[in-house]
């Protein structure tokens, strides 16, 4: 089976070559995709010297069009067996990826999430507020798709290549979580069964915004907006 690895990349020129380095050393078929989002910072540049062995796929913006454009660029080249969402910074560890595609990978799952709030894995100690917040929109996004999953908004998902490239994807930014979710609820195969969606706990070492985390509170009120819109009047 292989992955394809889609990484947006916006400013992350002080650890991408980490979190490059932590995804070759998983002892999987990957295909890495790296989506440079209009950086500023010398990520760029550094994209383009990491693709130049030809090991890496390299996609460019002119300019900063926000997380949900960079992966739906990602993922529209992509070409292995299923796809997987993986931050440049480092706030989620690789070596989860065996536990992610272990319910595709057996025939049991179309889609995995991971969840920073399930199971006993280990968490970095940070903001009260914003995990109450994700609990919140994770909580109104359940009520409105009928799932029940504990983290939405959290950044490892892997889909079945052909559930997300037919998919029809609109938000720029972060509101991508929450659409992508209201989408997946309404998915149905050709025979009308609903995707088999699992959820798995995963490693979290998140950062602060001095370390460079970027979404903020005009994210999640455009997520509330997101959960509404695309729950209540799909298209």
């Amino acid at each position: 089976m292989k992955i394809s690895v889609v990484i947006p990349v916006y400013n992350e020129s002080a650890t991408l070559e980490e979190i490059l380095e932590r995804v070759r050393a998983v002892e999987l078929e990957t295909e890495i995709i790296l989506v440079d989002d209009g950086s500023s910072d010398g990520s760029r540049d550094l994209v383009r010297q990491l693709a130049a062995d030809g090991h890496v796929m390299a996609v460019f913006h002119d300019e900063n069009r926000g997380k949900g454009a960079a992966l739906r660029s990602g993922i529209a080249v992509a070409r292995g067996d299923v796809v997987l969402v993986q931050d440049a910074d480092l706030e989620y560890d690789p070596q989860d990826y065996a536990r992610l595609l272990e319910p595709i990978a057996n025939g049991r799952a179309d889609v995995v999430y991971g969840s920073r709030f399930a199971g006993g894995e280990s968490h970095r100690v940070l903001y009260f507020w914003h995990a109450v917040g994700n609990r919140l929109l994770t909580q109104l996004s359940n009520i409105f798709s009928n799932l029940n999953l504990t983290d939405m908004e959290v950044c490892y998902k892997v889909f079945r290549r052909e559930v997300i490239q037919s998919l029809n994807l609109r938000e720029d930014r972060f509101g991508f979580e929450p659409e992508v979710t209201a989408r997946l609820a309404r998915y149905r195969t050709a025979d009308g069964a609903r995707l088999r969606i699992y959820e798995v706990g995963i490693s979290y070492a998140g950062r602060t915004y001095e370390e460079g985390k970027k979404i903020g509170w005009r994210d999640g009120l455009r997520a509330v907006w997101c959960i509404l819109r695309y729950n209540l009047w799909p298209d």
